[in-house]
């Protein structure tokens, strides 16, 4: 017999025993987790929610009442218009050529939490903004109608801003959301009453898990400011008068998009004076 033949034949052999079913069944161990289950083997709720109290930055409560929400006009998917409200603004997909009108992603309540922090957009490499009330849903798969609602999209008690990493923990972890939402409440004294989160809101007013609960974070019983609070100073204050004048502005001025009589309803929801 050639060697060639016993080559082939050995191949074939070999083969063969890829694609037999193995004898033993596959146990536990040999699965692979949930992401989060793996996580959680490795990190407590505890020290997640420690990472979060160290480095989070909050909005000074005081910033919340001067201007609760600094961008009226503006929504998750609205439509972006230029000069002066007046002409549609148009992205051309460099790739398909397709050209469609620009919306909104998280632009304005980005900026509106930089304002509100004291700071400009260079001052804050790899920090993300995160919404602490919204429609809860991991997968991105349901419409979120709370940041679509012009009344919480740029509202600064809505927001916190954390390092980009930590930012998957309030994206995936229902308990991380509902700590947020607690820690908010108290320093606040707001908690969203969108019809869409009636129930999560309720399940927020009655919390009485503090095991994992940051240690400066306000509660029944203990006022206090979370590490990382702007305090609210000049720089913002005058940030929120140019808000303030500017809407003002385009509630008189402004082109035929502008949403006035929806930026009206915001600002009479929260009572705010221009």
């Amino acid at each position: 017999m050639s060697p060639q033949v016993d080559l082939l034949s050995y191949c074939k052999l070999i083969e063969r025993k890829v694609l037999e079913p193995l004898d033993t069944e596959e146990t536990a161990d040999d699965l692979l987790p949930d992401g989060l289950e793996a996580l959680r083997r490795e990190l407590s709720l505890a020290d997640v929610m420690g990472l979060i109290e160290r480095t989070a930055r909050w909005v000074d409560p005081r910033t919340f009442n001067y201007l609760p929400v600094w961008y009226p006009e503006h929504a998750r998917r609205g439509l972006f218009y230029k000069a002066n409200w007046s002409e549609p603004q148009m992205n051309r997909n460099r790739q398909t050529g397709v050209i469609v009108h620009k919306s909104e992603g998280n632009v304005h309540a980005n900026k509106a939490l930089t304002l509100a922090l004291g700071l400009r957009a260079g001052e804050r490499p790899n920090w993300s903004c995160c919404h602490i009330w919204g429609v809860d849903d991991a997968f991105y798969q349901v419409s979120n109608a709370v940041v679509q609602d012009r009344r919480f999209f740029s509202c600064v008690a809505n927001m916190v801003l954390l390092p980009t990493p930590l930012k998957a923990f309030t994206d995936v972890m229902t308990e991380v959301k509902m700590m947020l939402r607690v820690c908010a409440l108290h320093l606040y004294g707001w908690s969203c009453d969108h019809e869409e989160v009636n129930q999560i809101a309720t399940q927020v007013g009655k919390w009485t898990n503090w095991n994992a609960y940051p240690q400066s974070w306000p509660m029944p019983g203990r006022s206090s400011l979370p590490l990382g609070t702007a305090p609210f100073s000049k720089r913002i204050k005058e940030a929120a008068d140019r808000r303030k004048a500017a809407i003002q502005k385009d509630l008189a001025s402004a082109g035929p998009h502008y949403p006035r009589e929806e930026v009206r309803k915001v600002l009479a929801y929260w009572n705010i004076s221009l």
